[in-house]
């Protein structure tokens, strides 16, 4: 008696479906413009935490992205050296991938963001890139780090530098998850009921944007395509998006998409963080993106899924470091 083929496990039309949207992460996030070395990332890491980046030395990069907020800030809006952030503060966990930085994508990569921060009045607050310089080279440590990390330059303390090493450690942090695992070919990385979120956040629409490397972080989009998005969110204030940055009528209310990994660890959301819930973000995101009344099996389904982009922050990066004196 001849033996039937088995069956094609019911796993692999999920998986063949999602390696159609998405891709796994890379080990880092490679730049020609500053490639990475331990030196360089090592130095970042003390300058992400240096709260003596800010005139009033006060306020460093971890002050609005918090390990113990995944890199995020749990506020609306965070109060920068001199003023309050116009918008909500987003991890930067695996930002480096992102097509552009900020909601508005007015900062073209994460060394661009970290230096015109330096004199960001919502940011840093000094008054020159020179003022912080000046002081960093009064630190003794710190011109010695500066020296090993960019060995080839003459004066290798600069504001473009400080940029270069904080934008070094942000392209390390990067987040595997069991997501990722599943898109490499385990189908017991997720569970049956994960799988159910992923293919209802595929046939929903939530993919259309939220696809890529980050599950989003690659494109702009209007926020309220089918409603105004203040409508639902009740946003103290109507922010009109990129039209800030291009004056063009068609960019109004348009914002980077974000990514969705760690979305479950990073509230509150969207460009406001007027949403404080996930659930409640994602039954917005229905009415006013797709069109649609999601039910509360579905939301619940797609919030299965995203569970599984909770990735590990590297080691290396769960610790603060030790700063210098």
């Amino acid at each position: 008696m001849a033996c039937s083929k088995p069956k094609e496990n019911d796993e692999e039309p999920i998986l063949n479906e999602a390696k159609k949207f998405f891709s796994p992460l890379p080990d880092t996030f490679q730049s020609q413009d500053n490639p990475i070395t331990k030196q360089k990332v090592e130095l970042g890491k003390m300058l992400f935490f240096e709260r003596r980046l800010s005139v009033n030395n006060m306020v460093s990069c971890a002050t609005c992205h918090a390990i113990e907020y995944y890199y995020s800030s749990p506020a609306p809006k965070q109060m920068g050296a001199l003023e309050l952030q116009p918008r909500n503060a987003q991890t930067v966990l695996n930002a480096a991938e992102q097509f552009v930085q900020h909601w508005i994508g007015n900062r073209k990569d994460v060394e661009d963001q970290a230096f015109k921060s330096l004199t960001g009045r919502a940011a840093f607050g000094n008054p020159s890139e020179e003022e912080v310089v000046n002081k960093l080279k009064k630190i003794p440590q710190y011109v010695e780090l500066f020296k090993k990390a960019f060995p080839n330059e003459r004066d290798p303390l600069t504001a473009e530098n400080i940029a270069k090493a904080i934008g070094a450690f942000e392209r390390v942090l990067i987040t595997p998850s069991r997501f990722d695992k599943f898109l490499k070919g385990d189908k017991k990385a997720l569970t049956e009921q994960e799988k159910k979120g992923l293919k209802t956040f595929i046939e929903v629409g939530c993919v259309v944007c939220h696809n890529g490397v980050l599950v989003g972080g690659n494109t702009y989009q209007k926020f309220g395509i089918f409603e105004p998005y203040w409508k639902y969110t009740k946003s103290d204030s109507i922010d009109e998006g990129r039209y800030v940055v291009t004056k063009k009528d068609e960019d109004k209310y348009v914002f980077k998409v974000p990514s969705l990994r760690n979305v479950v660890m990073t509230p509150p959301y969207f460009h406001d963080g007027s949403v404080e819930s996930l659930e409640q973000a994602i039954w917005i995101m229905g009415k006013v993106q797709l069109g649609k009344d999601l039910t509360k099996e579905q939301i619940n389904d797609i919030i299965n899924f995203l569970k599984t982009l909770t990735g590990e922050i590297p080691e290396e990066a769960i610790k603060p470091p030790i700063l210098p004196p």
